[in-house]
Protein backbone atom coordinates (compact mmCIF):
# COMPACT_ATOMS: atom_id res chain seq x y z
CA UNK A 1 0.00 0.00 0.00
CA UNK A 2 0.84 3.52 -0.60
CA UNK A 3 1.97 5.80 2.32
CA UNK A 4 0.17 9.02 2.83
CA UNK A 5 -0.73 11.99 4.86
CA UNK A 6 -4.02 14.26 5.30
CA UNK A 7 -2.74 17.96 4.86
CA UNK A 8 -4.13 19.20 7.37
CA UNK A 9 -1.74 18.45 9.80
CA UNK A 10 -0.01 21.71 8.33
CA UNK A 11 -2.74 23.56 8.07
CA UNK A 12 -3.33 22.93 12.05
CA UNK A 13 0.11 24.76 12.29
CA UNK A 14 -0.86 27.78 10.47
CA UNK A 15 1.35 26.67 7.01
CA UNK A 16 -0.10 27.44 3.84
CA UNK A 17 -1.36 25.01 1.32
CA UNK A 18 1.96 24.72 -0.86
CA UNK A 19 4.19 24.89 1.73
CA UNK A 20 2.23 21.73 3.24
CA UNK A 21 2.44 19.43 -0.13
CA UNK A 22 5.94 20.11 -0.98
CA UNK A 23 6.97 19.58 2.98
CA UNK A 24 4.60 16.30 2.51
CA UNK A 25 6.46 15.09 -0.98
CA UNK A 26 10.15 15.91 0.86
CA UNK A 27 9.70 14.04 3.58
CA UNK A 28 8.66 10.90 1.20
CA UNK A 29 4.80 10.38 1.59
CA UNK A 30 3.87 8.77 -1.67
CA UNK A 31 0.41 10.38 -1.96
CA UNK A 32 -1.20 12.84 -0.05
CA UNK A 33 -4.98 13.02 1.22
CA UNK A 34 -6.60 16.63 1.02
CA UNK A 35 -9.21 18.38 3.76
CA UNK A 36 -10.66 21.17 2.24
CA UNK A 37 -14.61 22.54 1.48
CA UNK A 38 -15.13 22.96 -2.04
CA UNK A 39 -17.77 25.66 -0.85
CA UNK A 40 -15.47 27.56 1.77
CA UNK A 41 -12.50 28.34 -0.97
CA UNK A 42 -12.20 30.14 -3.94
CA UNK A 43 -10.86 28.82 -7.21
CA UNK A 44 -7.33 30.07 -7.21
CA UNK A 45 -6.97 27.84 -4.15
CA UNK A 46 -8.71 24.81 -5.20
CA UNK A 47 -6.60 24.82 -8.64
CA UNK A 48 -3.18 25.21 -6.69
CA UNK A 49 -3.65 22.24 -4.74
CA UNK A 50 -4.40 20.46 -7.69
CA UNK A 51 -1.51 22.26 -9.46
CA UNK A 52 1.03 21.52 -6.64
CA UNK A 53 0.23 18.23 -6.68
CA UNK A 54 1.09 17.26 -10.59
CA UNK A 55 4.23 19.02 -10.14
CA UNK A 56 5.43 17.29 -7.24
CA UNK A 57 4.11 14.03 -8.71
CA UNK A 58 2.23 13.70 -5.12
CA UNK A 59 -1.29 12.00 -6.32
CA UNK A 60 -4.18 12.89 -4.05
CA UNK A 61 -5.87 9.67 -3.10
CA UNK A 62 -8.96 11.34 -0.74
CA UNK A 63 -10.73 14.37 -0.27
CA UNK A 64 -12.49 14.02 3.78
CA UNK A 65 -15.40 15.42 4.24
CA UNK A 66 -17.75 15.81 7.41
CA UNK A 67 -21.39 15.75 6.64
CA UNK A 68 -23.40 15.21 9.90
CA UNK A 69 -26.08 17.38 8.25
CA UNK A 70 -26.78 14.44 6.08
CA UNK A 71 -29.08 12.81 9.05
CA UNK A 72 -30.33 16.05 10.18
CA UNK A 73 -34.46 15.74 10.73
CA UNK A 74 -35.01 19.08 8.83
CA UNK A 75 -35.25 18.76 5.23
CA UNK A 76 -33.82 21.38 3.73
CA UNK A 77 -30.60 20.57 6.00
CA UNK A 78 -30.49 17.02 4.26
CA UNK A 79 -31.14 18.38 0.85
CA UNK A 80 -28.11 21.10 1.26
CA UNK A 81 -25.79 18.44 2.76
CA UNK A 82 -26.59 15.85 -0.24
CA UNK A 83 -25.73 18.80 -2.49
CA UNK A 84 -22.52 19.02 -1.02
CA UNK A 85 -21.22 16.07 -0.42
CA UNK A 86 -21.50 15.83 -4.11
CA UNK A 87 -19.82 18.75 -4.56
CA UNK A 88 -17.26 17.00 -2.77
CA UNK A 89 -17.38 14.40 -5.04
CA UNK A 90 -17.34 16.40 -8.04
CA UNK A 91 -13.67 18.29 -6.57
CA UNK A 92 -12.77 14.14 -6.08
CA UNK A 93 -13.18 13.51 -9.79
CA UNK A 94 -10.88 16.98 -11.03
CA UNK A 95 -8.63 16.02 -8.57
CA UNK A 96 -8.46 12.82 -10.17
CA UNK A 97 -8.31 11.34 -6.19
CA UNK A 98 -9.95 7.72 -5.95
CA UNK A 99 -12.54 8.03 -2.88
CA UNK A 100 -14.36 10.87 -0.87
CA UNK A 101 -13.52 9.85 3.10
CA UNK A 102 -17.38 10.26 4.72
CA UNK A 103 -17.96 11.03 8.55
CA UNK A 104 -21.69 10.76 8.82
CA UNK A 105 -22.50 11.80 12.24
CA UNK A 106 -24.21 11.55 15.36
CA UNK A 107 -27.71 10.42 16.38
CA UNK A 108 -29.40 13.86 17.91
CA UNK A 109 -30.53 14.35 21.71
CA UNK A 110 -28.83 11.25 22.97
CA UNK A 111 -31.36 9.35 20.83
CA UNK A 112 -34.38 10.01 22.72
CA UNK A 113 -36.19 12.47 20.47
CA UNK A 114 -35.86 11.28 17.07
CA UNK A 115 -36.06 7.67 16.80
CA UNK A 116 -32.24 6.57 16.32
CA UNK A 117 -34.13 3.79 13.25
CA UNK A 118 -35.16 6.88 11.40
CA UNK A 119 -31.64 8.30 11.39
CA UNK A 120 -30.03 5.21 10.46
CA UNK A 121 -32.32 4.71 7.39
CA UNK A 122 -31.78 8.28 6.56
CA UNK A 123 -28.30 7.58 6.76
CA UNK A 124 -28.03 4.94 4.48
CA UNK A 125 -30.96 6.20 2.13
CA UNK A 126 -28.76 9.41 1.42
CA UNK A 127 -25.87 7.18 1.19
CA UNK A 128 -27.23 5.10 -1.10
CA UNK A 129 -27.96 8.08 -3.66
CA UNK A 130 -24.41 9.51 -3.41
CA UNK A 131 -23.19 6.03 -4.18
CA UNK A 132 -24.28 5.78 -6.95
CA UNK A 133 -23.27 9.45 -7.59
CA UNK A 134 -20.08 8.07 -7.07
CA UNK A 135 -20.11 5.53 -9.18
CA UNK A 136 -21.07 7.68 -12.07
CA UNK A 137 -17.66 9.47 -11.55
CA UNK A 138 -15.64 6.44 -11.08
CA UNK A 139 -15.42 6.76 -7.11
CA UNK A 140 -15.66 4.94 -4.28
CA UNK A 141 -16.99 6.59 -0.60
CA UNK A 142 -15.41 5.45 2.46
CA UNK A 143 -17.11 5.57 5.64
CA UNK A 144 -15.32 6.52 8.82
CA UNK A 145 -15.57 4.64 12.11
CA UNK A 146 -16.00 7.09 14.33
CA UNK A 147 -15.05 5.95 18.24
CA UNK A 148 -17.97 8.16 20.38
CA UNK A 149 -21.00 6.62 21.70
CA UNK A 150 -23.74 8.45 20.16
CA UNK A 151 -22.07 7.99 16.63
CA UNK A 152 -23.82 6.66 13.86
CA UNK A 153 -21.31 4.50 12.66
CA UNK A 154 -19.16 3.50 15.84
CA UNK A 155 -18.28 -0.55 16.00
CA UNK A 156 -17.51 -2.63 13.14
CA UNK A 157 -20.60 -4.63 12.96
CA UNK A 158 -22.90 -1.27 12.78
CA UNK A 159 -20.45 -0.69 9.90
CA UNK A 160 -21.09 -3.99 8.44
CA UNK A 161 -24.65 -3.61 9.24
CA UNK A 162 -24.57 0.31 7.39
CA UNK A 163 -22.76 -1.02 4.30
CA UNK A 164 -24.63 -4.49 3.86
CA UNK A 165 -28.23 -1.85 3.95
CA UNK A 166 -26.64 0.03 1.54
CA UNK A 167 -25.54 -1.93 -0.60
CA UNK A 168 -23.79 -1.19 -3.71
CA UNK A 169 -20.17 -1.44 -4.63
CA UNK A 170 -18.85 2.14 -4.65
CA UNK A 171 -19.89 2.57 -0.88
CA UNK A 172 -17.25 0.71 1.77
CA UNK A 173 -15.68 1.24 5.24
CA UNK A 174 -12.44 3.68 5.94
CA UNK A 175 -10.84 1.76 8.41
CA UNK A 176 -9.10 4.51 11.30
CA UNK A 177 -6.51 2.34 13.24
CA UNK A 178 -6.88 4.69 16.66
CA UNK A 179 -10.53 5.05 16.37
CA UNK A 180 -11.02 0.94 16.40
CA UNK A 181 -8.43 0.97 19.76
CA UNK A 182 -10.76 3.63 21.39
CA UNK A 183 -14.18 1.86 20.34
CA UNK A 184 -13.00 -1.14 21.75
CA UNK A 185 -12.49 -2.90 18.67
CA UNK A 186 -10.32 -6.01 18.24
CA UNK A 187 -8.21 -6.89 15.57
CA UNK A 188 -9.61 -9.82 14.74
CA UNK A 189 -13.09 -7.97 14.19
CA UNK A 190 -11.40 -6.51 11.13
CA UNK A 191 -12.16 -10.00 9.62
CA UNK A 192 -16.22 -9.00 9.40
CA UNK A 193 -14.60 -5.91 6.47
CA UNK A 194 -13.44 -8.35 4.40
CA UNK A 195 -14.69 -6.70 0.76
CA UNK A 196 -16.41 -3.97 2.66
CA UNK A 197 -13.09 -1.45 3.14
CA UNK A 198 -11.49 0.42 1.78
CA UNK A 199 -8.61 3.34 2.76
CA UNK A 200 -7.02 3.16 5.93
CA UNK A 201 -5.92 5.97 8.47
CA UNK A 202 -3.27 5.55 10.92
CA UNK A 203 -2.68 7.72 13.72
CA UNK A 204 -1.55 6.88 17.98
CA UNK A 205 -3.90 7.59 21.12
CA UNK A 206 -3.46 6.92 23.99
CA UNK A 207 -6.27 4.51 24.65
CA UNK A 208 -8.52 7.04 26.65
CA UNK A 209 -9.51 9.85 24.11
CA UNK A 210 -9.19 10.75 20.14
CA UNK A 211 -5.71 12.12 20.00
CA UNK A 212 -4.27 11.83 16.14
CA UNK A 213 -0.66 11.41 17.88
CA UNK A 214 2.33 10.17 15.80
CA UNK A 215 2.36 6.53 15.87
CA UNK A 216 5.01 5.40 18.73
CA UNK A 217 3.47 8.25 20.97
CA UNK A 218 0.57 6.06 22.24
CA UNK A 219 -0.61 2.73 23.40
CA UNK A 220 -2.11 1.58 19.91
CA UNK A 221 -0.66 -2.25 19.65
CA UNK A 222 -0.23 -1.51 15.33
CA UNK A 223 1.52 -4.51 14.70
CA UNK A 224 -2.19 -6.95 15.41
CA UNK A 225 -3.98 -4.58 13.58
CA UNK A 226 -1.86 -4.00 10.50
CA UNK A 227 -1.86 -7.94 10.12
CA UNK A 228 -5.64 -8.00 9.99
CA UNK A 229 -5.31 -5.01 7.68
CA UNK A 230 -2.87 -6.68 5.13
CA UNK A 231 -4.95 -9.67 4.88
CA UNK A 232 -7.92 -7.45 3.72
CA UNK A 233 -5.96 -6.81 0.67
CA UNK A 234 -6.81 -3.59 -0.08
CA UNK A 235 -5.88 -1.52 -2.31
CA UNK A 236 -4.65 2.14 -2.22
CA UNK A 237 -3.47 4.40 0.91
CA UNK A 238 -2.56 4.09 4.20
CA UNK A 239 -2.62 7.89 5.48
CA UNK A 240 -1.58 9.54 8.47
CA UNK A 241 -4.23 11.67 10.55
CA UNK A 242 -2.24 13.99 12.71
CA UNK A 243 -3.81 16.28 15.24
CA UNK A 244 -2.57 19.89 16.72
CA UNK A 245 0.82 19.66 17.23
CA UNK A 246 2.18 20.84 21.03
CA UNK A 247 4.61 23.00 19.26
CA UNK A 248 3.57 24.85 15.80
CA UNK A 249 6.60 25.98 14.69
CA UNK A 250 7.93 22.29 15.32
CA UNK A 251 5.63 21.03 12.78
CA UNK A 252 7.91 19.36 10.15
CA UNK A 253 9.62 17.40 13.33
CA UNK A 254 6.12 16.21 14.35
CA UNK A 255 5.21 15.09 10.50
CA UNK A 256 8.41 13.53 10.15
CA UNK A 257 9.03 11.51 13.49
CA UNK A 258 5.19 10.24 12.59
CA UNK A 259 6.34 9.66 8.60
CA UNK A 260 9.11 7.63 10.06
CA UNK A 261 7.53 5.60 12.60
CA UNK A 262 4.62 4.80 10.29
CA UNK A 263 7.04 3.58 7.35
CA UNK A 264 8.58 1.28 9.66
CA UNK A 265 5.54 0.03 10.84
CA UNK A 266 3.93 -0.82 7.37
CA UNK A 267 7.50 -2.28 6.28
CA UNK A 268 7.58 -4.51 9.30
CA UNK A 269 3.86 -5.52 8.29
CA UNK A 270 5.01 -6.22 4.99
CA UNK A 271 2.55 -3.38 3.91
CA UNK A 272 5.36 -0.95 2.20
CA UNK A 273 7.98 -2.55 -0.06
Amino acid sequence: MKLGMINSAWAQAGRDTAWGLQKTKEIGFDCVDIFIDPLDVDIRERKLVKDTCVRLDLPIVSVCCVAVGLIDFNPSVQRFHLQRVKDYLDLCYEYEAKNLLLVLGEYIWNREVIPPEAQWKLGVEQCQILAGYAENLGLEIALELEPFPLSLLNSVDAMVRFVDEVNHPALKANIDISHLLLADVKPEELRKLEGKATHVHISDCDGKVHGDLPPGRGVVPFEAYLNEIKKLNIEGAISLELEYSPEPDKIEDWVREAYESTNTLLQKAGLRG
